[in-house]
């Protein structure tokens, strides 16, 4: 789309430069198709050009891995078969390539969108807020002045395209720590469509102690953890039922949180959140190396694993 507002690109990772009219690019899939106005109300007068700041995409530590905010999703997708990280160690990182697929997008975006750029637009269907927020990610915002703050990422994400930016603050980068990256983890996506946007994405984690970690995406307005803890010995061992896990939901979803749009309605997404929280509570509640029982979704599941049927999975096809 042509933005016939701009009047001037400046290269530029200074916070200080900031004013008014002025918008951050990386890699620019969101700004160049929404336009001028982006998701604001007034119109873009000029575009902060981070594509020369050098950030290193991915830095691999002892620590865990830290993701520039101009790390492209193709960067991304090669990292567990990059030969710097041993996936052995860090079995979560299995999580990196079905969340760059749910963008459903082509090579082209893939080269250029950013992890930071997911993250600053703020969509519920949102791939990268998935995937960060679920491994307890942790973002660094750049200010004016020097200043720097973080952010769990599961608390930046506020709403539907809202975040916790403060005018003129910049996304540097995502830290995605080792004690998460060693987890074992499930993935659930849901679409109405064959592989079209996401209606709901979840994520379930389980940590050393046995505690259970699912995060909703997708099919609410922002990322929201459900954290239950383990009773400690044999991973797997303390795993909640699955009257506590329902439980725990209704806590902490209520139904206004639930987002709504052509690509699913609140009810339905209530539905397929419990369905799919379900699923990864069975599936990590099994000893490691089980086939799951059942694997809802479009993304490629193992051959001898049932799927539901689309009727199964998509009620709201009938009407619900």
């Amino acid at each position: 789309m042509d933005m016939t507002t701009i009047e001037a690109v400046v290269r530029t990772a200074d916070p200080a430069d900031w004013q008014p009219g002025d918008a951050w690019l990386a890699g620019g899939t969101v700004l160049f198709s929404y336009g001028s106005f982006a998701f604001g109300r007034e119109p873009l007068r000029r575009l902060l050009d981070l594509s020369a700041t050098g950030w290193p995409a991915i830095t691999v530590s002892e620590s865990g891995i830290d993701l520039a905010a101009t790390c492209t999703i193709a960067e991304l997708y090669a990292l567990p078969a990059g030969g710097s990280v041993d996936t052995a160690d860090w079995p979560a990182l299995q999580l990196v390539r079905p969340c760059c697929d749910s963008f459903v997008a082509s090579f082209k975006i893939w080269n250029m969108s950013t992890v930071g750029g997911n993250l600053c637009t703020s969509l519920p269907a949102g791939p990268m807020i998935s995937l960060c927020a679920a491994l307890d990610g942790v973002a660094t915002l750049l200010g004016p002045g020097g200043a720097s703050r973080t952010v769990p990422v599961a608390e930046f994400v506020t709403g539907d395209a809202r975040n916790a930016l403060a005018p003129g603050e910049l996304l540097r980068s995502v830290h995605l720590p080792a004690s998460a990256l060693a987890s074992r983890v499930a993935f659930r996506r849901l679409s109405l469509s064959n592989l079209g946007r996401s209606g709901a994405l979840l994520i379930g984690r389980l940590d050393a102690d046995g505690g259970l970690v699912l995060t909703v995406t997708a099919a609410t307005k922002r990322p929201v953890q459900v954290r239950l803890p383990g009773t400690g010995g044999t991973a797997g061992a303390g795993m909640p039922t699955a009257a506590q896990l329902a439980a725990a939901l209704d806590a902490a979803l209520p139904d206004g949180l639930y987002h709504d749009d052509i690509h699913g309605l609140p009810a339905w997404r209530k539905d397929m959140t419990y369905r799919l929280a379900e699923e990864i509570r069975a599936e990590l509640a099994a000893p490691a190396g089980t086939a799951p029982a059942r694997v809802s979704g479009d993304f490629w599941p193992p051959a001898d694993v049932p799927q539901a049927s689309p009727q199964q999975a998509s009620p709201q096809q009938e009407g619900a």
